[in-house]
C-alpha cells in the first residue's frame, strides 16, 4: 500500500490545535518543540507525536517565535504620552535588558485595531508580547494568548496571564476617605468608553456609595488627558457634587486648572482625587490626592512572567497566570472637609 505523502495530508494544524490536543498551553508546546533539554521528557514526546499526527509545521515566523531567535519582546501601550506608561516602560526595559532581550515599543493610540494588526503582522519579530491596558475584547485576547506568549497589564482575562494593579480597591479607599470628610454626593469622571479599567473603577465607586449610604454619580466618558479636564470639571459642577474621583491623574489635573479659572476653590468648594500618582501630581496647585500604584513594578513582574513562558533558562515551575499588586491612597491638599454653605438668617428671626 502506498504511504501517504505530506502533500496528501489534511490542512496544517496551528500551535493552538496542538496545545488543545495535548492538554497544555501554547507556550508549553513552543518550548517542547524548540528546547529539547527542557521540561518533562514524556510530555515533550507526547507533544511531538501529536504535532506530527496533526501535521503541525511551524511557519518561518513561528519557528523564530518558538526558538527565541529574535531575542525581542513587543511592549504595546495605549498612550505613549501618558506618564502612567513611563513607569511601565522603564520597568519592562530594565527587566528585559537584564534577561538579554530587546524591547520593541508600540504606541497603539487607544485603538484595538492597531493592537490586533501589530500582533498579527509583527509576530515573527518578537518572542512574546506585553500589552498594557489593552483595548481588545476578552475573546480576542484569549485567541492571541493561545498562539503567542503574552502577558497583559491591568486587564484580567480568563486564559491570559496578567498583572493587575488593584485600583478598584483603591477607589473604594478614595470614597471612604471622602465620606470621612463629610461628603455625601460624589461624582466619578469616567475614562474612555472602551476602557475596561474605567468600568471596573466605576463599579467600585458605586458599590462603595451603596455600602456607605451616599450618592454617587457618573459623568463622562472623557479622554484621559489634561485637555479634557475642563469639560469634566464643568460636568462635575453641574451635578451638585462636593467631591469628584477622576479616572486618572491627567484628567484630575485638567479639572484643577478649570476650577481655578472658574474661581472654584479646591478643596473648600470641591475635593478632587486622581489615580496613578504620576510625576507632577504633587506639584499641582493644590497638590493632588491620588492613588499611588506600583507602576514600574508592574512592568518588571510582567516581564518576569513572560520569561517563565519563553526563556530556555527559566525554572521548570509552572508559569504564573496572575499577579495582583496593591495600591494605597496618598492624601494631599486637593481633598478636605465638606462645609455646608451657611444660609442667611431670615429677616425677623430670633
Amino acid at each position: 500500500m502506498p504511504t501517504e505523502s505530506a502533500g496528501q495530508r489534511g490542512p496544517r494544524a496551528t500551535l493552538a490545535d496542538v496545545a488543545a490536543a495535548a492538554g497544555v498551553n501554547a507556550s508549553t508546546v513552543s518550548r517542547a518543540l524548540a528546547t529539547p533539554g527542557r521540561g518533562n521528557p514524556e510530555t515533550r514526546e507526547r507533544i511531538i507525536r501529536i504535532a506530527e499526527e496533526l501535521n503541525y509545521t511551524p511557519s518561518p515566523s513561528g519557528r523564530a517565535l518558538a526558538s527565541g531567535r529574535t531575542s525581542a519582546v513587543a511592549v504595546l501601550v495605549s498612550d505613549v504620552t501618558n506618564p502612567f506608561y513611563f513607569g511601565i516602560i522603564r520597568g519592562t526595559q530594565h527587566e528585559l535588558r537584564t534577561a538579554g532581550y530587546s524591547q520593541l515599543l508600540v504606541h497603539t493610540e487607544e485603538d484595538p485595531g492597531i493592537e490586533e494588526s501589530t500582533l498579527m503582522r509583527m509576530r515573527g519579530s518578537f518572542d512574546g508580547a506585553i500589552l498594557a491596558a489593552p483595548r481588545l475584547s476578552d475573546a480576542r485576547l484569549a485567541e492571541f494568548a493561545a498562539e503567542i506568549p503574552l502577558v497583559v497589564i491591568n486587564r484580567p482575562t480568563a486564559g491570559v496571564p496578567s498583572v493587575f494593579i488593584d485600583t478598584p480597591r483603591g477607589f473604594e479607599q478614595s470614597i471612604e476617605h471622602l465620606v470621612s470628610l463629610g461628603h455625601r454626593r460624589i461624582c466619578y469622571a469616567a475614562g474612555p468608553t472602551n476602557s475596561w479599567a474605567s468600568d471596573i473603577r466605576w463599579r467600585a465607586v458605586r458599590a462603595s456609595g451603596e455600602r456607605l449610604g451616599i450618592e454617587t454619580i457618573r459623568i463622562g466618558p472623557f479622554e484621559p488627558r489634561t485637555r479634557f479636564g475642563g469639560a469634566a470639571a464643568d460636568a462635575a459642577l453641574n451635578t451638585g457634587a462636593t467631591a469628584c474621583v477622576a479616572f486618572n491623574d491627567l484628567l484630575a489635573i485638567g479639572m484643577l486648572s478649570r476650577f481655578a479659572e472658574r474661581g472654584v476653590r479646591v478643596p473648600e468648594d470641591m475635593s478632587i482625587v486622581g489615580c496613578d500618582d504620576i510625576f507632577g501630581a504633587d506639584f499641582c496647585s493644590p497638590p493632588l490626592t491620588t492613588l499611588t500604584a506600583p507602576i514600574e513594578r508592574a512592568g518588571r513582574v510582567a516581564v518576569s512572567m513572560l520569561m517563565e513562558m519563553i526563556s530556555p533558562t527559566a525554572p521548570q515551575a509552572p508559569a504564573r497566570t496572575g499577579v495582583l499588586l496593591a495600591t494605597h491612597l496618598t492624601i494631599r491638599s486637593s481633598t478636605g472637609p465638606y462645609t455646608p454653605t451657611e444660609q442667611p438668617t431670615p429677616s425677623g428671626a430670633s
